[in-house]
């Protein structure tokens, strides 16, 4: 599982991530280009951070 987000949506990501999976999430920052051509899945914002538990 997979979370692009945004600053704002940090934290619900993270819960979400948790709820569903049970485990507890890798946050990474993504790259200058990555956050360039990437959105966040909550909002249109630009995603800053990913979720992921790999």
């Amino acid at each position: 599982m997979e979370i692009k987000c945004c600053k704002t949506h940090v934290e619900h990501a993270l819960d979400v991530f948790v709820a569903e999976t049970k485990n507890y999430p890798i946050l990474t920052e993504l790259s200058e280009t990555e956050k360039l051509s990437t959105t966040c899945d909550y909002c249109k914002e630009a995603a800053t951070y990913l979720v992921a538990n790999a």
